[in-house]
């Protein structure tokens, strides 16, 4: 991977993390487009690092709140009845489902899930779900219809139960084009959260899965299967990228619907659909025989 590639794919990651569009799709069809090899699952997973980083010190307030009424819980009964607390314990038992998907599909990862007929159809698929539930958000702070306004819940009311939903959506995320951020204010929204807490606790819940997920790639870009320089520099990117479109990404739900997004979405399913079909672009376009 040449210096200029490391740099465009680390922009994307950084543009693509936190909206819901899936970075993984974006870096998949960069290389694919530029005619550059597939940058892979574990270039995907370092680089994510360095967009979680951004997450770490935009949110570090919360974070810092969290973990430390978390880590008095242990000791203390009564702190168990703390939100914040109970947000560790969530934030846990959320992550469950992506890291068991994640060891035992790691093979659908790293291969058929990377075709790009599969991409395409999860843009698609994902975008019309993302559309249905802000839809269903919109009428529920305007009244629809028949002007009556409901209620929708804050992050103080997630229980287990949802909690474990949230984090079964996540995974979805194992396959490029469902986006991380998508699933879960997706299933945020079904469920009743407003826009600003799916999006908050998707952005908290992807924590520990991506840190995690980037340290164990770490062994392939020490075996020699990743660059270390063009990585760790695509990963600076994504950081400094990426904290500028969190900053944007937060303010911008507050007003306005996710529609652009999902828009998006359903016009590049198609167009890499159009192009797969027409033979302009292979579904294996810049895969690694590696």
């Amino acid at each position: 991977m040449s210096w200029f590639e490391s740099f465009i794919l680390g922009l994307v990651q950084g543009l693509t993390e936190f909206l819901p569009v899936s970075s993984s799709a974006h870096l998949r069809l960069t290389a694919a487009f530029a005619g550059w090899h597939d940058p892979g699952a574990a270039f995907t997973a370092i680089t994510q690092i360095g967009t979680e980083t951004a997450v770490l010190i935009y949110f570090r307030r919360d974070i810092a709140r969290i973990i430390s009424a978390w880590a008095r819980s242990l000791t203390n009964r009564e702190m168990r009845s703390d939100h914040d607390a109970q947000m560790g314990w969530l934030v846990i038992v959320g992550s469950i489902p992506i890291g068991v998907l994640g060891v035992t599909l790691k093979d659908q990862i790293e291969g058929p899930f990377r075709d790009l007929r599969l991409t395409a159809t999860t843009l698609i698929v994902m975008g019309l779900v993302l559309g249905f539930a802000d839809r269903l958000a919109a009428r529920d702070e305007t009244g629809g219809r028949h002007r009556v306004v409901r209620r929708r819940k804050s992050l103080q009311e997630l229980g287990i139960r949802d909690g474990l939903i949230f984090g079964v959506c996540q995974a979805m995320a194992l396959v490029p084009g469902v986006s991380r951020s998508g699933a879960t204010i997706s299933g945020g929204l079904l469920m009743g959260y407003t826009r600003e807490a799916a999006a908050r606790y998707s952005f908290l819940l992807a924590i520990p899965a991506v840190l995690a997920s980037g340290a164990y790639e770490l062994k392939d870009a020490g075996e020699g299967h990743v660059s270390w320089g063009p990585t760790i520099f695509a990963t600076v990117i994504a950081f400094v990228v990426g904290y500028a479109v969190i900053a944007w990404f937060m303010k911008f739900i507050t007003t306005r619907s996710f529609m652009p997004f999902v828009i998006y979405r359903i016009l590049l399913g198609i167009l890499l659909f159009a192009l797969v079909g027409a033979g302009a672009l292979s579904p294996h376009a810049g895969e690694s025989a590696g």
